[in-house]
């Protein structure tokens, strides 16, 4: 039977992205989500017209909700910003016994999904949280660096992002979001406060980045690589390009009074500035996004360090890739493993490997 598919959020740049991976390397039926009644898709999709439908759904409506997951083999959480979302939809597809995937970028989140672990797993529902590319592809390129050495002792995650990236308004949102409190990172074996955008440190990225400068960032992957590997640190760090939104950024964290920052019509304003900002740059600067992960430790009984690098010219696109190529191995029983897992649990460096080869994507790796 045809499998079928629920996005949620599947309107937005990002759903629209994961709609179109996987309406190509699947033959899946896709159903995507929005609050709007408009019928219509984006442009992208329309070859696909035949195996897609939309369908408007009020995610706090728990019975339309429970009714949507119902009929179908897979849902995938498009709809951010996640620090505003509870975990209902992942409760909602362990009652229902339907297989999860989302792209929430977000601890908080990530934590309240975690706990659904055991539940998930009697239900025999697997569930795989953070996909996309950061986090994400991110995440099985740490594993990938991991299971390299022999005794890994430090992972270094450092992203840039052109611009918008090529989504939404909501990626503007989850960024200021995020940038509001001090954060717990795992440094030399201990939880540790960080100040969000400290610590700036030039970064030499795969062209066409070049040197780009990045700062601590609170990152999902700072606390589930912390729990799933035996290191002593993670650090997680995030810039922007052109450079002046760095600048701008660093100002809104830490001048700006706190009580402004956490009222909610602040943000919105701030993420509908930015978003009209990089509307105009990313002409110039492009919607890439990189990543570059360091992991040291010992091989072969020596001090070693690894790393590996990862470029795409769209973020946007390149979460699609990240998330659609889980959904599709999931679908395809290729990944089963009842639970509640980040990326790098419950996704083998073989079938990230599969995944990079069938979408044409490169991770380049090295030693120094």
């Amino acid at each position: 039977m045809q499998s079928k598919v629920l996005i949620l959020g599947g309107r937005g740049r990002i759903g629209t992205s994961v709609a179109l991976d996987l309406l190509t390397h699947t033959q899946a039926q896709v159903v995507v989500t929005g609050r709007s009644t408009a019928t219509a898709t984006s442009p992208l999709l329309e070859q696909f017209s035949d195996r897609l439908q939309y369908l408007p759904l009020d995610l706090a409506d728990e019975s339309s909700l429970s009714a949507a997951i119902s009929p179908v083999d897979l849902v995938v959480h498009c709809a951010g910003p996640f620090r505003q979302r509870t975990t209902a939809a992942l409760k909602t597809c362990i009652a229902e016994g339907v297989n999860y995937v989302d792209v929430s970028d977000d601890r908080v989140f990530t934590q309240a999904a975690l706990e659904n672990a055991s539940s998930a797993e009697a239900a025999g529902v697997t569930a795989i949280i953070n996909t996309g590319v950061f986090p994400g592809i991110s995440n099985s390129m740490v594993r990938q660096g991991i299971e390299q050495l022999e005794a890994p002792e430090e992972i270094q995650i450092k992203y840039v992002v052109a611009g918008s990236g090529g989504a939404g308004v909501t990626v503007m949102r989850t960024t200021f979001l995020n940038i509001q409190h001090a954060f717990d990172a795992w440094v030399d074996g201990r939880w540790q406060k960080i100040s969000p955008y400290t610590d700036r440190e030039t970064v030499n990225f795969p062209d066409p980045f070049g040197k780009a400068s990045v700062y601590w960032f609170d990152m999902p992957e700072s606390f589930t690589l912390a729990k799933n590997f035996p290191v002593k640190t993670v650090t997680t760090k995030f810039g922007t390009l052109p450079d002046f939104y760095n600048h701008l950024t660093w100002m809104t964290a830490h001048l700006f009074p706190q009580k402004l920052m956490q009222h909610p019509s602040f943000i919105e304003a701030l993420a509908h500035i930015s978003h009209r900002m990089t509307s105009v740059t990313d002409r110039f600067s492009g919607t890439g996004v990189a990543i570059r992960v360091d992991v040291l430790g010992q091989k072969n009984g020596m001090p070693a360090r690894y790393y590996s690098t990862f470029v795409h010219d769209s973020a946007a696109i390149a979460t699609g890739l990240g998330t659609g190529s889980i959904g599709q191995f999931m679908l395809s029983q290729q990944i089963q493993k009842p639970g509640v897992w980040p990326v790098e649990a419950a996704v083998t460096t073989a079938d990230f490997e599969k995944m990079l080869a069938s979408r044409g994507l490169v991770v380049t790796q090295n030693w120094y």
